[in-house]
């Protein structure tokens, strides 16, 4: 939980704006910080009475450099520390989820399944500590925070390095680590080598699996003789896991498996040993740890710095910047000048390219100048696919018909066909191509996971339009900023905040119901925790939540949550989850009667809703972060030249997709006006950035730190006589 500051806690620290405490102890204390880009950050700050005491700071100095160390997806990085100041501190990535021991203490025991994913993803993490020659020492569920993309485990106070020769800073004799949960050659003041960890890991897997230590609760020199003498606790351990987790609490330190070792036993698959199951990154946890992690990632949204704000539509008519990621309850103070689309008659003069798809293959002659569209082309998302990579041969072919132009541009594509392994390969091949200038793309989330290193290593702009996904540069990238990375899109965390709004304000909903179908993954989970806060802080208004596990279609059905929810008396309807479970929904609505506003997201802008749902579709709204471009006004021109080209109306993504490439074409026209030449990469992903542009379907200005998209992109799809009506602006 987020506590308020104190009135002797500082307001700075190192840069970080103090939000408030996270957590104290006896040698320090830890607070929520933000810098002034609005990173949030753990922030470690050791007491007064300890800053003085050198060996006390060399423990902490020794904190700092282990964290950076330790190079696993399961720990937390450093984003910042001062060891040798009068205030030495420590600020480590901020993950917004609860301890394994408060959820275990809230929610009650983990299954069986979740007891091994944890297992073998905090075994990974020690394995790494191990391989860079460090062991923990402080191995227990305080120390493990359940964040909405996996296990995190935190605080290197005691860790030291391995080795026999290694100095130690804690006096002979004392004992050192958590009563309960430390091997027994530690309980008896000794040093505590990996295996030391692995005995603490599997102290730690007991107590999720039956939510109690396996050497009981009392004093702690009752623990610590226990811990010596006696054989563990473990009934209620489910039978598959007992045998393993006792050779794990082997007195022998010999006796116990080495941490790599034990990931790849608690895995189904060796090659999934420390990884989390693939999809949803939440769907291993109960319902409600679910629940649980999600309020603690909308308190993290609720900054006693940002102020509750609403949206009035400007004067001007245009639409307003929406907060980024860094200021979701706050607008974004300002408002840059935005260069103008280029004026008069649009000139579609098309100068076509190989339309060739395999890998590889491209219109890009070696030497020539190009931009690359990476994409799903033949995989599940190839529609959405084929609508950007035409979107952007629009735009280079309008860009190539310019009498001013500098010099032509080219369109080289590569298919991914929906495969992060694909799509590495092809962002490869892109990369390696020094007459790429910027990628456009990929079409889907996990690609774009997989590209965007890849691209990073070479500063090559990977400029997205569709993938939503709200942390994709720093998850990405193990926690660090992407230089690369330019989102021409709203996050999922934004396309939720314009329905929140748009639900309390247009809708007139006091009293929405919020039923979410893990089967969407964690999109779901930002939706109905994003409006949730937003009804219940900006509005004040009561909610009705409800959450149901993948597969509830093919099991029970919805017939019993949503019958459920109208008897809680609620007067809209928000689902988040895919078209059929949406589907499945109106269909349980429209036969109890029930005509209030009804909401979906996204993922349900899809035939099947229609299909499925048949007339009891009529009357949703579905929001979305791309526009029908046979519907938009100022798509006319767009929207022919298109039908000109391809015997056909755009679809979804084709604009977005023209715009983004239309955005980089500017930049790369502006760089060459004023150096003589084509651009670096490095060069113009930091002029993208930098950049304003008034597109066909928004104006563009973006976050010039993340690369984030910071104005208006949510737009409202009603269902109207069987299909999809675009009503404009959420």
């Amino acid at each position: 939980m987020i506590e308020p500051l104190r009135d002797n806690d500082p307001s700075v620290l190192g840069g970080y704006r103090l939000m408030g405490r996270l957590g104290a102890g006896g040698m320090g204390v830890v607070y929520l910080g933000r810098t002034d880009a609005g990173e949030l950050a753990a922030v470690k700050m050791v007491r007064a009475e300890y800053a003085g005491d050198e060996e006390f700071r060399a423990r902490f100095r020794r904190e700092a450099d282990i964290a950076r160390r330790v190079d696993s997806a399961w720990t937390v990085p450093v984003t910042g520390a001062d060891t040798e100041g009068e205030q030495p501190w420590l600020a480590t990535a901020f993950v917004a989820g609860p301890s394994l021991a408060e959820a275990v203490d809230r929610c009650g025991p983990l299954p069986e399944g979740a007891v091994r994913v944890l297992g073998r993803v905090l075994a990974g993490a020690l394995a790494a500590l191990h391989e860079a020659g460090l062991v923990h020492r402080d191995v227990k569920p305080g120390n493990i925070l359940l964040g909405h993309d996996g296990p995190r485990l935190i605080d290197f106070g005691i860790a030291r390095p391995s080795d026999a020769g290694a100095t130690t800073l804690t006096a002979e004799g004392v004992v050192v680590g958590t009563p309960g949960y430390l091997p027994p050659e530690q309980a008896e003041g000794g040093t505590a080598g990996p295996a030391g960890d692995v005995f603490s890991l599997g102290c730690l897997l007991a107590y999720a699996a039956t939510g109690r230590p396996p050497f009981g609760t009392g004093p702690a020199d009752a623990l610590l003789y226990r811990t010596v003498h006696d054989e563990p606790d473990l009934d209620g351990v489910p039978g598959g896991l007992a045998p393993l987790l006792r050779e794990c609490l082997a007195k022998d330190p010999a006796a116990r498996p080495e941490a790599a070792g034990l990931a790849g036993r608690l895995a189904d698959d060796p090659r999934q040993a420390d990884r989390l199951p693939e999809g949803d990154a939440l769907a291993w946890l109960p319902d409600d740890v679910v629940r649980l992690i999600a309020a603690r990632s909308a308190q993290s949204l609720d900054l006693p710095s940002v102020e509750p704000t609403r949206v009035d539509a400007p004067a001007s008519g245009k639409t307003s910047r929406l907060p980024g990621r860094r200021g979701l309850l706050a607008l974004a103070a300002g408002g840059a000048a935005v260069l103008a689309a280029g004026g008069g008659a649009l000139t579609w003069n098309l100068l076509r390219d190989d339309d060739s798809r395999g890998a590889g293959a491209g219109a890009g002659s070696p030497g020539g100048l190009a931009l690359g569209v990476l994409a799903d082309l033949s995989g599940p998302d190839r529609a959405a696919g084929r609508e950007q990579e035409r979107g952007v041969r629009l735009a280079v072919a309008r860009y190539n018909a310019r009498a001013d132009k500098p010099f032509e541009i080219a369109v080289r594509t590569e298919d991914d066909g929906g495969s992060s392994e694909r799509a590495a390969e092809a962002a490869a091949r892109l990369a390696e191509d020094d007459g790429v200038l910027a990628v456009l793309g990929p079409t889907g989330d996990d690609a774009a996971l997989a590209a965007l290193p890849v691209c990073e290593e070479t500063v090559l702009p990977l400029v997205t339009a569709s993938p939503g996904y709200t942390r994709l540069a720093s998850d990405a990238l193990g926690g660090g900023g992407s230089r690369a990375l330019l989102r021409t899109g709203p996050s999922n965390l934004l396309l939720a905040w314009s329905l929140a709004v748009h639900l309390a304000e247009q809708a007139g909903s006091e009293r929405p119901g919020l039923l979410q179908d893990r089967s969407l993954g964690f999109t779901g989970t930002e939706m109905t925790s994003v409006v949730s806060l937003v009804a219940q802080r900006n509005y004040g208004h009561t909610l009705y939540p409800r959450v149901v596990p993948p597969g509830v279609l093919e099991t029970e059905g919805f017939a019993p949550v949503v019958a459920d929810m109208l008897d809680a008396g609620i007067d809209s309807f928000v689902f988040a989850g895919p078209p059929e479970g949406a589907a499945a929904v109106a269909r349980e609505l429209a036969a109890a009667g029930f005509t209030g506003p009804r909401f979906a997201p996204q993922a349900a802008l899809h035939p099947a809703f229609l299909e499925q749902a048949g007339d009891a579709a009529e009357g949703w709204q579905l929001t979305a972060s791309f526009i029908d471009p046979a519907s938009a006004p100022d798509a006319e021109d767009f929207a022919a030249a298109y039908r000109e080209e391809y015997d056909a109306a755009p679809g979804y993504w084709a604009a977005e997709a023209y715009d983004a490439a239309a955005l980089v074409l500017q930049e790369i026209a502006k760089a060459a006006t004023a150096q003589g030449g084509p651009p670096g990469r490095s060069r113009l992903a930091g002029a993208l950035r930098e950049a304003t542009y008034q597109g066909i379907t928004r104006e563009y200005a973006f976050d010039p730190e993340t690369g984030d998209f910071e104005g208006q992109g949510s737009f409202l799809y009603e269902v109207r006589d069987g299909g999809f009506a675009f009503t404009g602006p959420a």
